[in-house]
Order: structure tokens, then sequence, then C-alpha cells
């Protein structure tokens, strides 16, 4: 089976005050579609920078990164751009919702770069919204959301375009116990009933305790691979 991601010889440097810094090195993993990969580590280990290639949104030194058949890195920047539109949605761990913009306007903002009319695109939203039992604050603004709701809104606006990969940057690190629950509870529901593939960057083992396997790095380099029966099955 041809892996839906396929990462060969990665390395990222970054030049700091004269000074090389290897934030991924010689990175190597393979993951299938349908999966959900949890990636841990320490502050600084590569996890942010690994997600953000994966995403098109960084390049790497050296090395292949492919999704589902593309290798994003030899994109154009417009290229890039286009296919990130339509194949990956990414949740930030902050959000990162307008806050002039009420739940539904911040859900729809992926679609106008899309060719889809205005039905289609208010079809796509309510879908997405109803998926995180969120239409009911369709006319809210963020500061007017929990945390917990206000995640619940940029989920919606990862899978608004029904994105072939989720990429999720410490999705629970800005939410109380309670609304975490129900955030990885959330993500775990549209892994099985849509089979959306997600990598998840998270410090927390409650967290990673959702994923399909755990993969650790430390100073840029993959050390272990764990693979495990969700919990809270």
């Amino acid at each position: 089976m041809t892996p839906f991601i396929e990462v060969e010889h990665l390395t990222k440097v970054f030049t700091r005050s004269a000074n090389e810094v290897r934030a991924l090195d010689d990175v190597e993993m393979e993951i299938q579609r349908g999966e959900f990969v949890a990636l841990m580590g320490p502050s600084g280990s590569g996890k942010t920078t690994l997600l953000n290639i994966l995403a098109g949104i960084d390049s790497p030194t050296s090395g292949r990164a492919v999704v589902d058949g593309v290798e994003v890195p030899s994109l154009t920047e417009s290229q890039r751009t286009a296919w990130r539109t339509r194949a990956v949605g990414y949740i930030f761990q902050f959000y990162n919702l307008m806050p002039v913009l009420t739940a539904w306007e911040n859900v729809e903002l992926p679609l106008l770069l899309t060719p889809l009319s205005r039905k289609e695109r208010q079809d796509h939203v309510h879908a997405a919204l109803e998926a995180v039992d969120l239409l009911d604050r369709r006319d809210h603004f963020p500061r007017q959301l929990s945390g917990g709701q206000e995640q619940r809104v940029a989920i919606a606006r990862a899978i608004v375009t029904d994105a072939k990969i989720l990429l999720a940057d410490e999705p629970t690190g800005n939410l109380d116990a309670h609304a975490e629950v129900e955030i990885m509870e959330l993500l775990r529901a549209l892994h099985r009933q849509f089979n959306k593939t997600i990598v998840m960057v998270t410090h927390d083992a409650a967290a990673a305790a959702y994923a399909d396997r755990v993969l650790h790095l430390e100073k840029g380099r993959l050390v272990s691979a764990v693979h495990k029966e969700p919990a809270h099955v």
C-alpha cells in the first residue's frame, strides 16, 4: 500500500546569529490514509516545523515530503497555496479566528478562495458547523464564545473544504480539561466517521492517547514510534 504521507531524509536548518540550528535532522516516516498520528516531544524538537512542511507553509532544506502523491516542497508558492486550500485543514492552538467575523463567516473564509457558488458555500458551511454541533452559534462573534467553542469553529473551518488531511498544532493547549475532552472526542469522530487523516502535535499524553500511533521527536530526530489501540473506546 502506498503511504498517504511519505517523508524521506527530511532536514530543516535555520541560521540564527551565524549559527546553524537543525530543526529537523534526516527524518523519515510513513503515514497511511485514514490514520490518526500524534507527534510528541519537548519544545524545540521540530514537531511544528514538520507539520508546517507537510502543510506547504515551510520548505525543507533537503529531503522529500509527499502527501497523497504530491511532493509538496517542489510546488511553486502559488501552487502550494492552491493545493493547501483544497487539501489541508490546519487547526491552530490559539484558534486564529477573525474577531470581526461571526462563526459562520470565519468558517466560510477558506471557501472564498474556491470557485464554489454562494449556495454551495452556504451548504458547506452549514454542514461543517453541524458536524461540530455549533449551528446555534452561527451568528456569534469569537468574543461571545467559550474557548472550546472557538476551537470547534476553527475545526469547522478546517474541514469545510473537505480537506484530505487535518494538521493540528496543540489543538487542546489553550483549553481547560473539560473542553480538551470535547475537542479530542470531536477529532476522533472526524477520524472514524469520515476517515480523515490527522497529524497532531501535542505535549499532552491524554490527547495523544486518542491517536492510533505516537511518534516521538527529539532534537529534530524521530526517536521512537508507538503503535497502539486508541484509548477511550
